[in-house]
């Protein structure tokens, strides 16, 4: 008996294997260990949260990016984070786009954005890329801004003098980090509603 329920197993995974990937969700950030705490890193942490909390790694090479895919919000889903520096990232995720045939639409960005306070989060269902440069290479790389998105607040500029690059790349002090880490379990939940196609909810919901 033990037999037939390991081949039911065996058979339950093929086939969820095999179900085609239509959902894309991309983490943006740079790659390397002296970018992993710093503000334009934040959709890499949030995304190695979520992979954290559902158990699986984002560890293959394909698509100019860290990926893998797996079953998330009921689809089946490629997790990416793009490896060609944060102002490239429309090419690497236009290449899994073009490869899989996924519209914008099906498409989850989760980046950085500096008009919002540390601990803050905002889902959109399209929009202008804001003044983000990932999201900006991706519109480009489209021809559209129909992209969900889920924003991660990391602060505005203490100064109005300072360099935004400088900014960007500045690493989160310890409290901030907190508060950050804090949100990833609000964006892990929010990112399962849109792939469910639940956006209305996930922003009535996680929007603040």
């Amino acid at each position: 008996m033990a037999n037939i329920f390991d081949l039911f197993k065996k058979i339950e995974s093929t086939s969820s294997s095999s179900e085609p990937i239509s959902f894309i969700i991309a983490g943006l950030g740079n790659p390397g260990s002296k970018y992993t705490f710093t503000r334009h890193n934040a959709g890499f942490l949030a995304l190695s949260f979520i992979s954290q909390k559902e158990n699986f790694s984002i560890n293959r090479s394909k698509f100019s990016s860290l990926c893998t895919d797996v079953t998330f919000g009921g689809k089946r889903c490629l997790f990416m984070l793009p490896q060609t520096f944060m102002n490239n990232s429309g090419q690497a995720v236009k290449e899994a786009a073009d490869f899989y045939k996924i519209s914008s639409e099906n498409i989850l960005i989760i980046h950085d954005d500096i008009s919002l306070d540390v601990g803050v989060m905002r889902i959109r269902r399209k929009g202008s890329d804001g003044g983000q440069k990932g999201m900006r290479s991706i519109i480009e790389h489209f021809g559209t801004d129909a992209f969900p998105r889920i924003k991660i607040g990391v602060g505005k500029k203490p100064h109005p003098e300072m360099e935004l690059a400088d900014w960007v790349l500045s690493s989160f002090p310890d409290n901030e980090k907190e508060t950050l880490f804090s949100l990833f379990g609000n964006i892990h939940e929010a990112a399962k509603l849109v792939t469910e196609g639940k956006i209305d909810e996930a922003m009535n919901k996680y929007s603040r």
